[in-house]
């Protein structure tokens, strides 16, 4: 059986889909004051994967969550498996400044007092978010996904990471499509001046993707974009696996001459193309 969230309803028919289950209608709403209602509209099994992303607004999709888990503990299911998407509150997970509260740690002790008895998340910021469990999470890959998109859409693409940080999702997509993969350098020239290229790759020419895991902003993928442009790529596309996208942060990214934007539905938004259902399901399976 399978739950939607308010933030996945869609995605969490995909993953149904393929795993041919049923799924579970509830009904949410919101109080006038601000409270969230949730009930189970339906008889449960024993076992429930309860699909919700944590993304904008978090503090309303987590409650939701910890309410659903709760209430299906206490309807009597005895495992849940819960799909998170985007893992809201993941990049606060150590503490850089005295005091500061470490929310991944946090968020990790509440969906366990909640109910959940596993949990699948798709490319969590940071991996060691899983050591802060005591039961099983599964951090699983989009980059199949977004290979294939890609394969299907474009010609001999090089693949390119913002950033150092972000190269290791670049050189997946490349093994998975048998391309080139580079990332952006800073070499400092002068106490004034810094140089950012690729780090080998001549992009002159080709068809670039850059591939990062979270564009908020969008500040990192403008820089970039013009970049390769500058270098003499014909065209640059840009793919994601959590759109996030603050603000006006897709209309800047095209404003930068970028000729689109590929993400998954981790999260939604109008760039969400590609699906992570199948990869979920599998991962359920």
């Amino acid at each position: 059986m399978i739950i939607g969230g308010s933030a996945s309803q869609k995605l969490a028919a995909k993953i149904a889909k393929e795993l041919e289950c049923s799924l579970i209608p509830i009904e949410t709403k919101r109080f006038p004051d601000g409270e969230r209602y949730v009930r189970i509209k339906g008889k449960v099994d024993e076992e429930v994967t309860v699909v919700q992303s944590t993304g904008y607004p978090q503090d309303e999709n987590l409650i939701e969550l910890f309410l659903i888990l709760k209430n299906l503990k206490s309807m009597g299911v005895k495992k849940i498996k819960v799909v998170i998407p985007y893992f809201g509150y993941g990049r606060q997970e150590r503490r850089f400044k005295s005091g500061e509260a470490v929310s991944a740690v946090i968020i990790a002790n509440l969906l366990e007092a909640a109910g959940a008895d596993e949990i699948f998340c798709i490319n969590l910021h940071e991996d060691n978010i899983r050591e802060f469990f005591q039961i099983p999470v599964h951090n699983l890959s989009a980059m199949k996904p977004i290979a294939d998109h890609i394969k299907e859409t474009i010609n001999d693409p090089v693949i390119v990471a913002p950033d150092k940080g972000a190269l290791g999702f670049a050189r997946e997509i490349a093994e998975i499509l048998g391309c080139e993969y580079d990332y952006l350098e800073k070499t400092r020239l002068s106490p004034e001046v810094v140089e950012t290229k690729p780090k080998n790759l001549d992009v002159k020419g080709k068809e670039a993707v850059i591939i990062d895991d979270i564009i908020s902003t969008g500040g990192t993928i403008v820089n970039a974009s013009k970049i390769l442009k500058e270098h003499g790529a014909t065209k640059v596309i840009v793919s994601c696996v959590h759109p996030v996208l603050v603000e006006d942060a897709l209309l800047k990214i095209f404003a930068a001459d970028v000729d689109d934007v590929i993400a998954t539905d981790t999260l939604r938004s109008d760039v969400s193309l590609i699906s992570v259902a199948q990869i979920v399901a599998d991962a359920i399976k």
